[in-house]
């Protein structure tokens, strides 16, 4: 977390959410006249965080290594705590009621009409492939980004074929948490590509700034 990082709550379904969010810095453009004129953020990245009975939070290192990413790339980036964990109220709901937060995170962190990233780590990427299904039919989804993909813990659904080349998807060759196989054995069907990180286990040791440099590879794309 840097010090710019703002600190608040989110109306959650089962309770007040704790939530950060990260701002890129200020830019500015001339325009023809020779005024300048402030640039506005890309959009609003809301990134989910990894599973809660296993010490997941929005402080996670992968987390907060995504979230950089798209702050570096110009997006406000938003964490939050899923029901249950740290001063979130509200409890663990297998997937369902933490659906149901990053949705409520979604209205309300994200206008009307402006550009939406959805991002997640583990669990957090199933949780957010939810959400992908639940509302691409109903609003445009710029960037989505799925790190090690609970594929073989969760039913996780396919990405639709329209927002392939917006998702990412990156796992770790030595992941022993979700099987790199489990994770092919999902994107085979959707011909989904998948980026390899080699020797990389599930949490990326020693591993986060090449994460990093892919996050914004992607995003700059």
């Amino acid at each position: 977390m840097n010090p710019s990082t703002e600190r608040f709550e989110v109306a959650g379904p089962a309770g007040t959410l704790q939530a950060l969010r990260d701002r890129p810095a200020p830019t500015s453009v001339a325009s023809v006249d020779g005024t300048d004129h402030a640039v506005p953020p890309r959009g609003v990245a809301v990134i989910c965080h990894p599973h809660p009975l296993f010490g997941g939070s929005m402080d996670n290192k992968v987390v907060q290594t995504m979230a950089r990413a798209f702050v570096q790339c110009g997006w406000v980036a938003v964490r939050f705590n899923f029901r249950g964990v740290g001063a979130s109220q509200g409890a663990w709901d297998e997937g369902r009621g933490e659906a149901a937060d990053l949705h409520a995170v979604v209205q309300q962190c994200v206008g009307e009409g402006e550009p939406l990233a959805l991002a997640g780590f583990s669990f957090g990427s199933y949780v957010t492939s939810l959400e992908v299904a639940a509302i691409a039919a109903q609003r445009a989804i710029e960037k989505i980004v799925l790190v090690g993909t609970a594929a073989g813990n969760f039913a996780v659904p396919a990405v639709p074929a329209e927002l392939h080349e917006r998702c990412l998807v990156l796992h770790g060759e030595a992941d022993d948490t979700v099987p790199l196989a489990a994770v092919m054995d999902w994107a085979r069907p959707q011909s989904l590509p998948v980026t390899v990180v080699p020797g990389g286990g599930h949490f990326f040791h020693g591993q986060l700034p090449l994460l990093k440099s892919l996050v914004v590879r992607h995003l700059m794309a």
